[in-house]
């Protein structure tokens, strides 16, 4: 799905050089469910720009699905990153006055005319299903919660059947519970094949994921895969019984 050979991004301010990702070598397969970790300054959101074709890099090389990013020019990747990319950001990013199905409608504008107006909707009303808000699809972002909004949101990245989910600090403004109920919706999407890439600083969310990739200093100093891994179903029971717990004590 994936792969990286001695990719490097710079970055220039004035007469400054920043080495955000120095020499990265990366595969990622089909299926994996991935976390991007690492401190502020650490080169993982510039990673997670350079996976979704946002940014090219300064050298080195980057392969996604079997294409040579390097060779697309600037409409060749906006085709790829609406067609085999779905990307979910912390803030949600969702149009205001703009209904639940109308925001997850919006990647398929790009598709038009080789996708009706019906077809639209019968996509984006599944995309709501996928992520159980269904019945949610005339509210607008007002009158969701922000797990809710979150799964709107992910419903939009699915919207057009994409090959890659990239999900930069998803559960960044959510609560504990409303975390983990995320977690279970990535590792649905996950068991049903979907490759998922995410960027998180929280070790606890991390550990929903298959394999957690560290970065320093722009440059990979940890790849391993995640043993004794959170399963979001059972991490939501133990936290309901500890709630019970406490709510039979005070």
């Amino acid at each position: 799905m994936i792969k990286l050979e001695n990719f490097s991004k710079t970055y220039r301010t004035g007469e400054m050089e920043v080495h955000a990702v120095q020499s990265v070598s990366l595969e990622i397969q089909s299926g994996e469910f991935v976390a991007i970790m690492g401190a502020s300054g650490s080169g993982k959101s510039t990673m997670m720009n350079s996976l979704g074709c946002l940014d090219r890099p300064t050298s080195g090389r980057f392969w996604l699905d079997g294409v040579d990013i390097g060779s697309l020019n600037r409409d060749q990747l906006a085709d790829l990153r609406n067609k085999k990319i779905g990307f979910i950001f912390q803030g949600f990013n969702l149009l205001a006055r703009s209904t639940a199905l109308e925001n997850i409608e919006l990647p398929m504008l790009y598709l038009r005319p080789s996708i009706s107006t019906q077809q639209q909707v019968e996509r984006a009303e599944k995309a709501l299903a996928i992520v159980g808000l269904g019945n949610r699809g005339d509210h607008r972002p007002s009158q969701l919660s922000g797990g809710q909004q979150q799964r709107v949101a992910i419903a939009r990245a699915l919207v057009n059947q994409p090959k890659l989910l990239l999900a930069d600090e998803p559960t960044g403004n959510l609560d504990t519970q409303t975390s983990m109920e995320i977690m279970g919706v990535f590792q649905e999407l996950n068991r049903s094949g979907m490759t998922v890439i995410m960027v998180t600083h929280e070790l606890d969310i991390a550990r929903y994921c298959k394999r957690n990739v560290i970065m320093r200093d722009g440059r990979i100093v940890s790849d391993t895969e995640v043993l004794n891994r959170h399963d979001a179903v059972e991490e939501i029971k133990k936290l309901r019984l500890e709630q019970q717990a406490v709510q039979l004590t005070s």
